[in-house]
C-alpha cells in the first residue's frame, strides 16, 4: 500500500485547528507532517495535541521541506494567492481554504500557476463532499425536480457587536479581503452555480457596508440562461441562517440551517412534489465532510481520482463574485457571455 500523503499547514486558523488538521489526521491516505505557525507557543500544542511531527516557524522553511506534498492553506483571504503561489513555485499540490482568492484575476493566476507546473489546486469547498450534497446534486442532474428554475441561498451569522464596533476582524478589513460576501456568499454563488448546472448571465446586489468599507449584509440575485433565477443571503449582522432551497418544475428541496456544515450527524433535506404543503423528511448518514474532501484531494495527489472539481471552477466562482460585487457598488446590473474567457472581467 501506498504511504500515506504529508501535508503541510501554513499558519494556526481556527479551521484549521478545529476542522481540517483533525479530518487530515483521521483520513485513511493522509497526515499532517507539518505546521508553520509565527506563534510557536500555540503551534506546539497545537502539534502534541495532533501529533504532528514538525513545526515550523516561517511559511518559506515549510516550503521547503522536500517531504512535504500537499500545502492547506487556512490563512486569512488576502494571503491565499501570495502563499498559493509560493507553495506552487515549491512544487507543492495546494488545497486553499475558501474564497480561492480576493478576485478572478489572482484566482486565474494561481489557476494558471498550478496548471503549468502539472500541480493540483483546489479551494476547500468541503460542502460538495458530504453525502447529502452528493445525492442532492445527483436527485437534481437525472431531473427528478424536472428543470431547475428557483433557488435561494443564505448563510448568515451575527458578528459580536464588540467587533463590530472595533473593527479589529480580518473580516473587517477591505484589505485583508473581507466582507460578508465573500466570507460567506461565496457558499451560496457555488452552491447555486453548482445545482444549476449554468453560469449567471446577469447580477444584481445590494450591500449594506461597514464604516471600513466592507459589505455586512448583501442581497443578490442571479440570472441564468432560460429561465433560471437565483436569490443570495450573506451576513454579519442578521440572525443565523445557513441554507437553501432548489425548486423545479416537478418538485422542491429544502435543507434546514445547517447546509453547508451539518459537522457529523444525520443529515436531513425535505422532497417535496409539485402542489405539496408539506414534504418527506430524506435522511442521509452522518459524515465528516472534511476529512471526505482530505481523502479525496489525497487520492487525486496519488493520481487514482481527478479532482471534483478544478481550478476553473473556482476561477468562475470569483467571477460572479466579483460581479455581484460591483452590481451592488455601482447600482447596475451586471451582464455577460459566460462563454467568455475565465477570469475575465464580466
Amino acid at each position: 500500500m501506498d504511504k500515506k500523503i504529508k501535508w503541510g499547514v501554513l499558519g494556526n486558523a481556527h479551521i484549521a485547528r478545529v476542522c481540517v488538521i483533525p479530518a487530515i489526521q483521521k483520513s485513511s491516505n493522509g497526515s499532517v507532517y507539518a505546521l508553520a505557525t509565527r506563534s510557536p507557543e500555540t503551534g506546539v500544542q497545537v502539534a502534541a495535541e495532533h501529533n504532528i511531527p514538525r513545526i515550523y516557524g516561517t511559511y518559506d522553511d515549510l516550503l521547503a521541506d522536500p517531504e512535504i506534498q500537499v500545502i492547506y492553506n487556512p490563512l486569512p483571504n488576502h494571503l491565499h494567492h501570495y502563499w498559493t503561489l509560493r507553495a506552487l513555485e515549491a512544487g507543492k499540490h495546494v488545497l486553499c481554504e475558501k474564497p480561492l482568492a480576493c478576485n478572478a484575476r489572482q484566482a486565474r493566476e494561481m489557476a494558471d500557476s498550478a496548471k503549468r507546473r502539472g500541480l493540483l489546486l483546489m479551494e476547500a469547498f468541503m460542502y460538495r463532499f458530504h453525502p447529502r450534497s452528493q445525492r442532492i446534486k445527483r436527485l437534481v442532474a437525472d431531473g427528478f425536480i424536472g428543470l431547475p428554475v428557483l433557488m435561494r441561498t443564505a448563510f448568515c451569522y451575527p458578528m459580536e457587536e464588540t467587533l463590530l464596533a472595533s473593527g479589529e476582524c480580518s473580516r473587517l478589513k477591505p484589505q485583508m479581503g473581507g466582507g460578508a460576501l465573500l466570507d460567506v456568499g461565496c457558499y451560496g454563488v457555488s452552491v447555486t452555480r453548482w445545482l444549476m448546472g449554468k453560469e449567471p448571465i446577469g447580477l444584481q446586489g445590494q450591500a449594506i457596508y461597514h464604516p471600513s468599507g466592507v459589505d455586512v449584509h448583501f442581497v443578490g440575485s442571479l440570472r441564468f440562461p432560460g429561465k433560471g433565477l437565483a436569490t443570495l443571503e450573506a451576513s454579519f449582522i442578521s440572525a443565523l441562517q445557513q441554507t437553501y432551497t432548489i425548486l423545479g418544475t416537478r418538485s422542491a428541496i429544502e435543507l434546514p440551517h445547517n447546509a453547508f456544515i451539518p459537522w457529523e450527524a444525520e443529515a436531513e433535506f425535505i422532497l417535496r412534489g409539485q402542489a405539496a404543503e408539506t414534504g418527506e423528511k430524506q435522511v442521509t448518514a452522518g459524515a465528516d465532510e472534511y476529512q471526505l474532501m482530505a481523502e479525496h484531494f489525497s487520492d487525486a495527489v496519488r493520481g487514482r481520482i481527478p479532482l471534483a472539481f478544478s481550478p476553473e471552477e473556482s476561477v468562475r466562482n470569483m467571477q460572479v463574485l466579483d460581479g455581484l460585487a460591483e452590481a451592488a457598488q455601482t447600482g447596475q446590473t451586471i451582464l455577460w457571455d459566460p462563454s467568455g474567457p475565465i477570469g475575465a472581467r464580466p
